[in-house]
C-alpha cells in the first residue's frame, strides 16, 4: 500500500511539474511574440534614415553578441568543420536576404500588413517540406495551402495597387525562412540551439556587412554605410535588443513546451503588430486586409492542427527559434 501511494505521489508530482513545465512555455512563447513585432517597429522607425542592410547588420551583430557568453559557459557546443561551416554561410546568406527583404518593405507598407504577408511562411515551408523532406502531405493540408495563399493575396492586392512589387518583398522573405528553417531541422540534429544561432548572426552580419563596405565597388551607393546620430542608433539597438530577448523566449518555450502546443500562439503576432501599428504609427488594417489577415491564420491553424492530429513535426517546429524578420 504505501509503494502504491509512493508511486502515485511521484506520478501526482512529475505531473505536476510537466503541467508548470507547459505553462511556462506557453508563457515564454506568448512575451516572445509580443516582444517579436517590436523589432519591426523600431526598423520602420530607422530605415527612414539608413539602408535596410544596415538595420539587418545591426540586428545580427547584436543577436551574435548576446549567443557569446553561453558558448564560453559551454565551449564544447561550438564545434566547426569545413562541411558545417559551408552549411551555416548558406543559412546566413538565406537568412540575411530574408531580413533585408522585410525591413526593405517597411519603407513602404505598415508594419501589420507586412507581417501578415509574411505568414505565409507556414504554408510555404509546408509545401517544402514535402518537396525536400519528403514529409506525407495530404490533400487538406494542399487545400489549407491554397487557401492561405489566397488570403495573402486579399491582403496584398490593396498593397500592390499602393506600393508596386514591394508589396511580394515579405513573400520572399517567407520564403527565405521557410528554407532557412528546412536547413535548421537538417543540422539541428547535430548542434547545439546556441551554436547555430551565433554561427547564423555571424554568416548574417557578414552578408550585410560586406556589400556595405564594397558598395562604391558594387555600383550600389544606396547601401552604403550611413552614420546614424543618437536616436537612429537607439532605434538600431531597439532592433537587436528586441530581436534578442524574443529569439531567447522563444528558445527557452520549445524547450519547456511541445512545438505542437506553441505553434498556434505565433499568429498572435499578427495582432501584437496591429496594436503597435496602431500605437506608434496610427494605423490599422481595411476590411479586406482583415479579411486575408483572418484567412492566413485560419489556414496555419487548420495546418498546425492537422500535423498535430496525426503525430507529424509542425511545420514551425525548429530547434531554434522560429525567426520572424
Amino acid at each position: 500500500m504505501t509503494s502504491k501511494m509512493a508511486r502515485g505521489k511521484t506520478a501526482t508530482q512529475a505531473t505536476a511539474l510537466a503541467s508548470g513545465s507547459v505553462s511556462t512555455g506557453l508563457f515564454m512563447m506568448f512575451a516572445a511574440v509580443m516582444i517579436s513585432p517590436i523589432i519591426d517597429i523600431f526598423a520602420k522607425l530607422a530605415i527612414t534614415t539608413v539602408p535596410a542592410i544596415e538595420i539587418s547588420a545591426a540586428r545580427f551583430l547584436i543577436q551574435s553578441l548576446a549567443a557569446v557568453p553561453f558558448l564560453i559557459m559551454r565551449p564544447h557546443l561550438f564545434s566547426m568543420s569545413w562541411r558545417s561551416t559551408g552549411f551555416h554561410i548558406v543559412r546566413g546568406g538565406i537568412l540575411a536576404l530574408s531580413m533585408i527583404s522585410f525591413v526593405a518593405t517597411l519603407e513602404f507598407m505598415e508594419v501589420a500588413d507586412a507581417i501578415a504577408i509574411f505568414f505565409v511562411e507556414p504554408i510555404i515551408l509546408t509545401i517544402l517540406s514535402s518537396i525536400i523532406l519528403k514529409e506525407a502531405i495530404g490533400w487538406r493540408r494542399y487545400t489549407a495551402c491554397a487557401v492561405g495563399f489566397f488570403g495573402a493575396l486579399l491582403v496584398i492586392q490593396p498593397s500592390f495597387a499602393e506600393v508596386g512589387y514591394v508589396a511580394l518583398l515579405p513573400v520572399l522573405s517567407a520564403f527565405c525562412i521557410a528554407s532557412f528553417a528546412i536547413l535548421t531541422r537538417i543540422g539541428s540534429q547535430k548542434e547545439d540551439p546556441w551554436s547555430m544561432q551565433l554561427q547564423s548572426g555571424m554568416w548574417g552580419f557578414l552578408f550585410c556587412a560586406l556589400p556595405m563596405l564594397f558598395s562604391d565597388m558594387l555600383g550600389m551607393p544606396g547601401i552604403a554605410f550611413t552614420s546614424a546620430d543618437t536616436t537612429i542608433l537607439l532605434y538600431l539597438l531597439g532592433v537587436g535588443v528586441s530581436a534578442t530577448l524574443s529569439g531567447i523566449l522563444g528558445v527557452y518555450a520549445y524547450r519547456a513546451a511541445p512545438a505542437s502546443m506553441l505553434a498556434p500562439l505565433q499568429y498572435l503576432e499578427i495582432v501584437s503588430a496591429t496594436i503597435f501599428g496602431w500605437l506608434v504609427f496610427n494605423h490599422l488594417p481595411d476590411a479586406i486586409k482583415w479579411l486575408g489577415i483572418a484567412i492566413i491564420v485560419a489556414s496555419g491553424l487548420y495546418i498546425i492542427w492537422r500535423e498535430r492530429r496525426f503525430a507529424s513535426k509542425p511545420v514551425s517546429n525548429v530547434e531554434t527559434t522560429p525567426l520572424t524578420p
